[in-house]
């Protein structure tokens, strides 16, 4: 992305190692393993991360919250960036990047020789030297209070992406559910300017009125389109129709 190449990627919610291959199969450059909303643990995390070796997709995750310990651990499981939800102030943003590396650049506890990220400890050196470098730490600005500071948080050494949650921010614009609202739609507006002002990469998704191509054309590095479940969903309820219809019944 520092070099210019536009990134694929989407969301894994069903935590399935068969789906996680086929979906990795397809071409995607990155899935975004999701913690906060999608109904799973950390044991969970690391069998899609599995799933994933070898494929070229790569392994982020959103954790719940702006937690060191919760950062701490995806990272040490194997996550190649990390994505922390509504960051809403510079001290924040600095709490998120100071939680994703070692001393003395941060706080990050050190168990490389032990954990998976580093090859249960085959060459937890180089892990420890690549990593600093290597890991993508990216803060969500979804929220009024993240909008007023988004210069200031775009501005913090060390964080690399500024990711927009144009759904969680309708709702604190006072929208919900409204995502392409001329109000949210001007503060998303002031959040892409701040986060390419400062250099930050830019991640988002699509809404109703924004295509990925309309994205991509306004700069965006990272653009997370899909969803697994979704996937699975919207087939099983075109299957089911389809055989519904065939028999000569009503759709269910």
């Amino acid at each position: 992305m520092r070099g210019g190449q536009a990134v694929c990627g989407y969301w894994t919610e069903l935590f399935s190692p068969a789906a996680t291959e086929i979906m990795a199969a397809a071409g995607y450059d990155c899935t975004m393993i999701d913690l906060e909303h999608g109904a799973a643990d950390l044991a969970d995390a690391v069998a899609v991360m599995r799933a994933l070796g070898g494929s070229g997709c790569t392994p982020l995750v959103r954790v719940p919250d702006n937690d060191a310990a919760w950062i701490k651990r995806v990272l040490d499981a194997g996550a190649e960036g990390v994505m922390v939800p509504a960051v809403n102030s510079r001290e924040a943003a600095e709490a998120v990047v100071a939680a994703c590396h070692y001393a003395p650049r941060g706080i990050r506890g050190m168990a490389a020789p032990i954990v998976r990220a580093a090859g249960y400890g085959v060459d937890w050196q180089g892990y420890v030297r690549d990593i600093t470098e290597n890991v993508l730490v990216i803060c969500q600005i979804e929220t009024r209070e993240a909008v007023e500071n988004a210069d200031e948080i775009a501005a913090v050494e060390g964080l690399d992406m500024i990711f927009i949650g144009p759904f969680d921010l309708s709702g604190s614009l006072g929208h919900l559910g409204e995502p392409d609202h001329p109000d949210v739609r001007a503060a998303i507006t002031r959040v892409e300017a701040a986060a390419k002002g400062s250099g930050c990469l830019l991640g988002g998704i699509p809404t109703p009125e924004r295509t990925p191509k309309d994205l991509y054309a306004d700069g965006y590095d990272l653009v997370l389109a899909d969803i697994d479940l979704v996937f699975l969903r919207e087939g099983a309820q075109s299957g089911a129709a389809a055989l519904r219809q065939a028999t000569g019944r009503a759709p269910g």
